[in-house]
């Protein structure tokens, strides 16, 4: 199954482009932490592309993903892919790796605050609080990559960077989501 948006009246081909670029990336950084990274940095690459793309699938397919095998495969790869990212994390802190450490507690951290934002409506009522929180993460986020530029690690510079540009992405299909749910909610109050 393809992560790329389909094409809708509000989709510009720029931003589909651009979405399989980054997921092109992702995947070959991905490959790359599998081949020559360590046991902690391969499954934290592997395990949050999993969940992008799942992330991807829901927020792009959703409906067709509603049918109850589809919906038990989506939560159980979810599962095992949640669990792989805080295996990882573990392993950073096991191995001293504290930049890696804090940028998968942000991450996480992330994950969380999107997940409120797209399973309870009543969240939309506190979009301010959401988008302040979600702006100190992402702070914290653009701080490491700064970080890993002065100790010259520059590839991970490099795929935290990529990984805010996907953030980015799945922020404007969350927005989209939302204002999808919106409109829907509006047309059966007036029907």
């Amino acid at each position: 199954m393809s992560t790329v948006a389909p094409m809708t009246p509000t989709t510009p081909l720029r931003h589909v482009w651009l979405k399989a670029a980054v997921f092109a990336l992702l995947a070959f950084n991905t490959a790359n932490y599998l081949v020559a990274g360590t046991l902690s940095e391969a499954l934290d690459a592997a395990s949050w592309l999993a969940l992008l793309t799942l992330f991807e699938l829901e927020t792009d397919f959703g409906e067709r993903l509603r049918a109850a095998r589809a919906a038990a495969a989506v939560r159980c790869a979810r599962l095992v892919a949640g669990v792989a990212v805080v295996v990882a994390a573990v392993g950073y802190v096991h191995d001293r790796e504290w930049l890696d450490a804090v940028n998968s507690g942000l991450w996480i951290a992330i994950v969380i605050l999107l997940e409120i934002q797209l399973r309870f409506s009543h969240a939309a009522r506190h979009r301010r609080g959401f988008a302040a929180t979600a702006a100190t993460l992402y702070a914290g986020l653009a701080a490491l990559v700064i970080a890993w530029i002065w100790q010259g690690e520059w590839f991970d510079a490099y795929d935290a960077l990529l990984w805010l540009t996907a953030l980015v992405i799945v922020e404007m299909n969350v927005l989209q989501l939302v204002a999808r749910k919106s409109e829907s909610a509006c047309k059966q109050t007036a029907g």
